[in-house]
């Protein structure tokens, strides 16, 4: 599995992908709740909820390079099957193809799941 990650950045660069995957997560949370009140046909609003629940995984970074192509996916979707402004399911597949290739950052489940290990020996 560790042969999905390119590395699990650290310092800066990882509080940056930390930030990208929360402000990520908040949309799709936030497109598929107000879809949800508005919306009358089942296709879109399907779409938009199973990209919110890939957006929850994402937020705790959990198979981040499986999650961040269906989400990509998932917004191409609604790309093609949504009338209106079609900037944030864009912006939406970008970033979720860029969080597949750079991977989730040292704070995540699959830093520890996955992560390299480090050993110790202690003498005796």
């Amino acid at each position: 599995m560790q042969r999905l990650f390119s590395t699990f950045a650290n310092g800066w660069p990882g509080k940056g992908l930390l930030l990208q995957r929360l402000v990520t997560a908040a949309v799709l949370l936030f497109c598929a709740f107000s879809h949800l009140k508005e919306s009358p046909q089942h296709v879109p609003l399907i779409l938009h909820s199973l990209a919110a629940v890939a957006g929850m995984a994402l937020l705790f970074g959990i198979w981040t390079p499986i999650i961040g192509v269906v989400i990509s996916l998932l917004e191409v979707g609604i790309i093609f099957l949504h009338q209106g402004d079609l900037y944030v399911p864009l912006l939406l597949a970008t970033i979720g193809i860029t969080l597949a290739i750079i991977g989730p950052g040292a704070w995540s489940v699959d830093a520890r799941l996955f992560g390299r290990k480090h050993f110790t020996i202690h003498d005796r």
